[in-house]
């Protein structure tokens, strides 16, 4: 998914559960604002965290794109039905959507 389609997506009536797959020094660097941080080697073990949003869109991202890749295909995997991936990462969000997010 695009960094301009996820942003129109955030600004939407229903906008979608962002997951952060980085480490926390990544996070901590920048983030799109109300994601949740769950690191990719961590997943497995926190689904429960995110279970209450199988129903809504999850959008995955991490600094380029790849980690959270690998982290879509395992969610839908694991039951979750409409998991996309930012495009690119954080890097593009920032490169296209907001100049303001710090890149690393």
């Amino acid at each position: 998914m695009s960094p301009q389609d996820v942003a129109a997506s955030m600004a939407s009536e229903h906008p979608p559960f962002l997951l952060d797959v980085r480490q926390p020094e990544e996070h901590a660097i920048a983030a799109l604002p109300d994601s949740k941080l769950i690191p990719l080697r961590e997943i497995p073990g926190r689904l429960h965290e995110i279970e209450a949003c199988k129903e809504r869109t999850l959008i995955v991202y991490c600094h380029h794109g790849v980690r959270s890749l690998h982290a879509a295909a395992f969610l839908r995997a694991s039951g979750f039905q409409d998991v996309r991936n930012l495009d690119g990462g954080i890097e593009a969000w920032s490169l296209n959507v907001d100049p303001s997010v710090p890149r690393y």
